[in-house]
């Protein structure tokens, strides 16, 4: 008998449970998409949607993305998870936010801050000035003198803008939100965008679990330290610039031994070759030489950058396994001892494709460049260019380029030219030593409280060590504006409402033909919602594979056929001749409407079958390199962000709109 009551009770705990548990609204025409708003500055929740009911809440942290369950009156009843509400919430003070696309900051290299105009009108005037750039200078200077004090101009149309130079940046370890109401794309190049708000915050995650971005041990400190990391190709024909690497290694220690700051530059080194599946010769595919090691340690590196032999065999493929090397030094070194960090790559060879069935990462070069980004790396590819090689350059080059691509459009990628291989090492060394030695004035300069001198727009030298130090330049003068805005720890302008330029406008008045990227777009994806867009992209690979090894005409079917079973509502997908894979349901709704275009998305099933085989396997490769993205993504614990919400599954990630399918 007592076993039965105790049935019972645990029964009707579940059904409580179950009953508690609630689905906020989906919005107009969809089947899986859920209301969403942002909070305003000064947001409260009530208990209820009638006047005078009791605050439950008072200080909502302002922009928390919240779910809507109802609405009545002036008020939304609203919760962080999605399947439970807190309370009601007044609709003046949030902002509805339909398809979650932010905008983020692109590195503070050359660039100058972005301005937050008061309406669309008053930054369309601002473009279309004659003197644009005495116009944006003059709204700079008097913001500036507003903050100092002084009296501000009348009428300014600029209500905010990003921490000046010599604030330092916004830090990229801080987590902010500037969603996306509007964007206009009346001028070629560059878009006016409309974000509803902005504000970093510090995470703040459920039962003390950290959600914002970890920060370096030493974010605070009055000190900049520096962490140099070579990742270098350690196949055959590699010999001569292993051995310049220790030579650059040890002139750097030599000229640190001298200097007050020598305590505050590290250097480590990895090495790479191929899979050891396909040629067991080359003993490992990655390997870490040695750690972090400051001119204090300096023997023990050096000792174990000496050992280095280059492999005995050959690889199965001209191409190397970069992409191990650089995710082994991401993965394995102490980088979180170093606010600023700095990895160079030295191949003589191109990356093996993450479709390569060796592919060690299965990413491409622009998923790995992400994967840095997120770890707040910055690369410098040094592509040695021999004769033996001469085919492969054009690939290496292009996939080289694509990893060292900055968010702004810098491209930190170096030609070793290496007629002979004693000639390309002694150009490999001048270069190497020039970007060391420019990430030394970077510490130099900091620590004496010196700014560095704002660098040109691109490198225009043609000559490679004149390249290597304006590439020192650009980056160590990003890291310094990163390090001063961490230490500062600066915010962003909060504003309810404003205008912005995805370009640098004064780069723009000054006719810069590529100017440099202010502000990049993302989407803000739950766990769920990223582990669903996986699990449904891995089901369009496999169909795909299969059609293409079968030659079944049956693509488009197999594929909702596979979707269906892997969800309880099979109506959400449709069969009918001429859909394309968003319109099928196959891709989840999450991805509608958002403004960027994708080969994916679009494609019918008669577009499928009207590429060639190529076409199709080069889809296919793209898709794979995405899927091993997401799955860093889901490991990814310091940049994801809960608003509170203690269910993991709807904590949000912002994945740049470049790295969808």
């Amino acid at each position: 008998m007592r076993n039965v009551i105790v049935l019972a009770a645990i029964c009707l705990v579940a059904v409580a449970a179950q009953a508690a548990e609630r689905q906020p609204l989906l919005q107009e025409g969809k089947k899986t998409l859920f209301q969403r708003v942002v909070t305003h500055p000064g947001a409260q929740i009530y208990a209820g949607p009638e006047d005078g009911a009791q605050v439950v809440k008072p200080n909502v942290k302002t922009f928390t993305v919240m779910y809507v369950y109802g609405r009545q009156g002036s008020r939304l009843e609203v919760g962080v998870a999605s399947n439970a509400a807190e309370g009601w919430v007044e609709a003046a003070s949030v902002t509805v936010w339909p398809q979650a696309i932010t905008m983020l900051f692109t590195e503070r290299t050359s660039r100058s801050p972005v301005l937050f105009f008061k309406d669309h009108d008053s930054l369309v005037a601002t473009c279309t000035d004659e003197k644009l750039d005495a116009r944006v200078r003059q709204f700079l200077d008097a913001l500036r003198a507003g903050k100092s004090g002084q009296p501000v101009l009348q009428d300014l149309p600029v209500i905010a803008a990003e921490p000046s130079d010599e604030e330092g940046a916004v830090s990229r370890n801080r987590f902010y939100l500037m969603p996306v109401l509007q964007v206009d794309n009346q001028f070629q190049g560059t878009k006016l965008v409309e974000v509803a708000s902005i504000d970093p915050g510090t995470g703040g995650g459920a039962k003390g679990v950290a959600t914002g971005p970890l920060k370096p041990k030493n974010a605070q400190s009055q000190e900049l330290s520096t962490a140099i990391a070579f990742v270098i190709d350690t196949t055959i024909s590699m010999r001569p610039y292993i051995e310049q690497a220790l030579t650059v290694v040890r002139n750097i220690y030599d000229a640190l031994e001298k200097s007050p700051n020598k305590d505050k530059v590290a250097f480590a080194v990895v090495a790479f070759r191929n899979s050891t599946e396909a040629s067991p010769g080359l003993e490992y595919t990655s390997k870490l030489v040695s750690d972090f090691k400051t001119v204090t340690d300096r023997e023990s590196l050096e000792q174990a950058l000496a050992a280095v032999r280059e492999a005995t065999s050959s690889s199965h493929s001209y191409d190397e396994d970069s992409m191990a090397g650089i995710k082994a030094a991401v993965d394995s070194l102490s980088w979180k001892n170093y606010a600023s960090r700095v990895m160079l790559l030295v191949s003589d060879a191109g990356p093996l494709a993450g479709s390569d069935k060796y592919s060690s990462t299965h990413m491409d070069p622009s998923e790995v460049a992400d994967y840095l980004r997120a770890n707040n790396i910055w690369l410098t590819a040094m592509h040695v260019k021999s004769p033996k090689g001469q085919k492969n350059h054009p690939y290496a080059e292009k996939a080289y380029k694509s990893l060292a691509r900055m968010s702004d459009g810098t491209v930190s990628y170096l030609a070793i030219n290496a007629a002979t291989p004693q000639s390309g090492a002694a150009q490999f060394e001048k270069v190497g030593k020039a970007l060391a030695t420019g990430y030394m004035g970077l510490v130099t300069a900091t620590a004496e409280g010196k700014m560095l001198q704002k660098p040109a727009e691109q490198p225009k030298s043609e000559d490679p060590e004149e390249q290597a130090r304006q590439l020192a330049q650009i980056s160590g003068y990003a890291m310094q504006l990163e390090f001063l805005g961490s230490r500062r720890q600066n915010q962003a302008p909060g504003v309810v409402s404003a205008w912005i330029s995805d370009t640098d406008l004064i780069a723009l008045a000054g006719n810069v033909a590529n100017p440099p990227l202010s502000a990049y777009p993302a989407v803000l994806l739950t766990k769920n919602q990223l582990s669903d867009l996986s699990k449904r992209l891995k089901i369009i690979l496999d169909e795909a594979t299969a059609s293409m090894r079968l030659g079944s005409t049956g693509f488009f079917q197999s594929i909702i056929s596979a979707a269906a079973q892997m969800t309880r509502d099979p109506s959400k997908f449709s069969s009918a001749p001429g859909l394309n894979l968003s319109q099928t349901g196959v891709l989840g709704e999450y991805l509608d409407g958002l403004p960027y275009t994708s080969d994916i998305i679009s494609m019918t099933e008669s577009d499928w079958y009207a590429k060639t085989v190529g076409e199709q396997t080069q889809i296919i490769n793209k898709l794979r390199s995405r899927v091993a993205r997401y799955d860093e993504y889901d490991k990814d614990r310091a940049n994801w962000e809960s608003f509170g919400s203690p269910n993991p599954g709807d904590w949000v990630y912002r994945v740049p709109l470049t790295a969808l399918p």
